[in-house]
């Protein structure tokens, strides 16, 4: 009888440097999603898969990439399409990660939002891979800076998210400039009927997956509060005060309820962000910077800007609009919860939106239970553990983590647990430092150098 055991990913036909980097990146077994796909992408077939955010699916397509890239080749190779800047950048992060060991491999992230600038002179040395949203894509093309004529693989990242704002022309006109012969390799959280339409144009025999198990129920509290939409406000506030969550993300259905509700919640004294599609590239990074070092407890998100955001320990969601797609609520509930850790997901239910719950009921297969609405308490909003220090240096400096963190420690005269999150961008960092010490270490770090050199600092 043959004896089974976990797949690794050493069972793959991975180059050494890609299981180098894998190991150094403490992967371990495949997940779901990549146990599923790899055999497929690395055999060069067409895939199709449902795949949530968090479930490892950039590493799935970043390794089957890299594995048939040509490092010698100075040429474009791989296109990764993203409907968001968020998006691209983690993205382009991760691939980068997992080409640690492989040298001279050149990947660019071209995003809009950016001055095109500077891009276009990054595009002088071409790139192998290329990350970037599809509009700016587009514009590259028709100012003839990219060339795609050497293009082996396409992959649309969140292809449901792309179609929902629109990107369904410009990436027919991208894939026009693109060899017949590539691979296309397309990833949805969700599962609407347009995802097969353009699987239908844009690939050839995909091989179909879908990993059902869209979140485990038995670790995350759902829960339904009544609240009209005079009320949602305050249900809101009563609810964050009562549960004091470390971080809460909030979704709201435009920019417009994200942008008011991040205010109202300022005004009463709870330290929140907004976070949406009308927001420059810095306020973007320092909102999210700020909400995964732990310095900001509550993120206000639409759907589309909160894809991409790569939250590890999120215990609390809040719905405080109801989607009109229940795979969309799906999703949301989905970002909590995760690794085995425990999660709460509450849902603010106005009399007119009550019609989405039977949907949603229905995809879960199962009725959400409703619970008596959170109600005023005097209690007072806990200042978050951590504040962020931003350094007017970054990668274009050389600066590495170890370097900001070795000075924490040292003239800053912190210990390693008042030291948080460190986030090293091209021209900045932020370090997330404990909040009864910001001041004190700000002060410290301005007299101090930094890697011989002295640089700007001040607090976020």
């Amino acid at each position: 009888m043959r004896q089974w055991r976990m797949q690794t990913f050493a069972d793959y036909a991975l180059p050494a440097p890609l299981l180098q980097a894998v190991e150094a990146l403490d992967y371990h077994q495949p997940t779901p999603i990549q146990a599923a796909t790899l055999p497929s992408m690395l055999q060069r077939q067409d895939v199709i898969a449902q795949a949530k955010t968090g479930s490892g699916k950039t590493a799935a397509f970043g390794l089957a990439l890299l594995s048939t890239l040509q490092a010698d080749e100075s040429r474009l190779q791989a296109l990764v399409l993203c409907p968001t800047r968020e998006l691209a950048d983690q993205v382009a992060k991760e691939i980068r990660a997992l080409a640690r060991f492989i040298p001279n491999i050149k990947i660019l992230s071209l995003c809009g939002g950016i001055p095109i600038r500077a891009q276009l002179s990054s595009l002088g040395h071409e790139p192998h891979i290329v990350v970037g949203t599809p509009g700016r894509i587009e514009d590259l093309l028709k100012r003839k800076a990219l060339d795609l004529s050497a293009l082996r693989c396409v992959v649309l990242d969140e292809a449901d998210r792309m179609l929902d704002m629109g990107f369904i022309d410009p990436i027919r006109k991208i894939l026009q400039h693109a060899p017949s012969a590539r691979n296309t390799w397309m990833f949805s959280a969700t599962y609407p009927d347009d995802i097969r339409q353009i699987s239908t144009e844009f690939q050839r025999t995909p091989q179909n997956i879908r990993i059902t198990d869209q979140h485990d129920a038995s670790v995350i509290d759902q829960c339904l509060f009544e609240a009209e939409p005079d009320e949602k406000m305050d249900r809101l506030t009563a609810l964050l005060l009562q549960r004091a969550p470390p971080a809460c993300l909030v979704f709201c259905n435009t920019r417009n309820d994200a942008r008011s509700v991040a205010a109202e919640l300022t005004r009463r004294g709870i330290i929140a962000r907004e976070l949406h599609g009308e927001l420059d590239q810095r306020d973007r990074d320092e909102t999210v910077v700020q909400f995964a070092n732990g310095s900001c407890p509550v993120l206000v998100a639409t759907d589309v800007a909160a894809r991409g955001l790569d939250i590890k320990n999120l215990p609390m969601v809040v719905a405080y609009e109801l989607p009109n797609d229940p795979a969309v609520h799906i999703h949301r509930i989905g970002r909590t919860g995760r690794a085995g850790d425990s999660g709460h997901a509450y849902s603010l239910v106005s009399q007119r939106e009550r019609p989405r719950i039977a949907k949603i009921d229905a995809l879960l297969e199962t009725p959400l239970r409703w619970a008596p609405p959170p109600t005023a308490t005097r209690a007072t909003p806990h200042p978050p553990r951590m504040r962020t220090l931003i350094i007017d240096a970054g990668r274009r400096d050389k600066l590495r983590p170890g370097d900001i963190l070795g000075a924490l420690t040292g003239v800053g005269g912190l210990s390693g647990d008042d030291v948080g999150k460190i986030d090293i961008f091209a021209t900045r960092s932020y370090a997330a430092v404990a909040r009864e010490r910001a001041k004190t270490t700000l002060q410290n770090l301005r007299e101090a150098k930094i890697k011989g050199r002295k640089f700007r600092v001040r607090m976020l």
